[in-house]
């Protein structure tokens, strides 16, 4: 007699359960992904504050000092780091999240579990290094003598809804891979436009009032300039923008959380 497990086909709370059944395997993934990350290098950890250090220099000397881009009355250094801390990790979630179903190839061919638990561990993995990046932020504000106020508590929300964007897109190109190997060449460009379509080195208020809600669409805009008012505390909160924000990040999450569970049953196949 032959037993089929495979997944239903209709999207319930018993595959959100299932995935939450295997949270185990997650920690055990996401352990693994952050030992594997710097094991065999000389620096380590530093490595987390290192890319978006040298990145912050570039960006200040090329767009802060000599393009002269405004920063909404906060030094450049600090705006653009602030801009970069959650920019980073979301960029490195996505990338890891999409090349996690054909890294892990060997493990999805031989056992059955829910596929989803992979480019979750993934996007989760990166949650260590924006701890630890997050140090520097907090030693150049210290430096230029910016304080802290309210807006503080409102970052742990800001940090879930990029989790929660790359999830969701992370669902999308992970599935995508499997079946067509050549999306790997696409996810550095892709990154790379999102960043300059985000206000990460340039503040949102430069923007044209006429292409405003073009860049609400962006996911990320609302979350990136949120999250600089709540650690700076240098302009009010823009909830217009961050609640656009968190409704294309949650259509973006259920949509790619879809189509996942739509090809998962040929993942095993495929890969």
């Amino acid at each position: 007699m032959l037993t089929r497990i495979s997944p239903g086909g209709k999207l319930s709370f018993a595959d959100i359960g299932a995935v939450w059944r295997y949270r185990e395997l997650a920690y055990f993934l996401v352990k693994r992904d952050i030992s594997v990350r710097y094991r065999q290098t000389v620096l380590g950890g530093l490595w987390a504050v290192i890319q978006p250090f040298f990145a912050m220099l570039v960006f200040s000397l090329f767009f802060g000092r000599m393009a002269k881009l405004p920063s909404d009355g906060v030094p450049y250094p600090v705006f653009v780091y602030a801009g970069l801390l959650p920019w980073t990790y979301f960029s490195g979630a996505l990338s890891a999240a999409s090349e996690s179903m054909v890294g892990n190839a060997n493990l999805i061919s031989k056992v059955y579990f829910p596929r989803a638990v992979v480019p979750a561990a993934a996007v989760l993995a990166g949650l260590m290094d924006l701890i630890v990046a997050s140090g520097l932020l907090a030693l150049l504000m210290f430096y230029y003598g910016i304080g802290v106020g309210p807006g503080l508590m409102l970052v742990p929300v800001l940090v879930g809804l990029t989790v929660l964007c790359a999830a969701g897109a992370g669902f999308w190109l992970s599935a995508l891979n499997v079946e067509y190997r050549d999306i790997r060449y696409t996810i550095p460009f892709l990154i790379q436009l999102w960043l300059f379509s985000s206000p990460v080195i340039y503040p949102s208020s430069i923007v044209p009032d006429r292409y405003q809600w073009l860049l609400a669409l962006n996911p990320m805009a609302g979350v990136l300039k949120a999250f600089r008012a709540a650690v700076l505390g240098h302009q009010s909160f823009d909830w217009q923008a961050l609640g656009i924000s968190s409704a294309v990040i949650a259509l973006l999450l259920v949509s790619g959380f879809l189509y996942f569970r739509r090809m998962e049953r040929s993942f095993a196949d495929i890969i």
